[in-house]
């Protein structure tokens, strides 16, 4: 998986505990190493959780060592990104996209 700085990875054992129970909407990225586009995304999320983590929260999933919670949500394309607020999911983006775009997309869960 392509570590993103300042971006917490999260596994079928504690998504429960770290996005379904947190206190702040989160950003579920769900990725893989074999992933071009996941690559490109890295800094963009990166510099997301710097300037946002006061009020969103972004995590990563690998979606090959995690598949209990990548086919509960149905996730088929990489990366899919997913917001979650108050335990539930509100939003779902498939594929990467520039900072300024990604930011516009989540100005409603922010």
């Amino acid at each position: 998986m392509i570590k993103a700085a300042g971006v917490a990875e999260v596994t079928d054992a504690d998504f429960e505990t770290e996005v379904i129970g947190a206190d702040l909407p989160v950003l579920v990225e769900f990725t893989a190493d074999w992933c071009g586009p996941c690559r490109q995304l890295a800094p963009v999320l990166s510099d997301i959780a710097f300037e946002e983590g006061d009020r969103l929260k972004i995590v990563q999933l690998d979606v090959d060592r995690n598949p209990q919670t990548t086919i509960a949500y149905g996730v088929l394309s990489m990366p899919t990104l997913m917001v979650f607020r108050n335990g539930e999911p509100v939003k779902s983006m498939v594929g990467a996209r520039p900072k300024r775009r990604l930011l516009e997309e989540l100005s409603d869960v922010l």
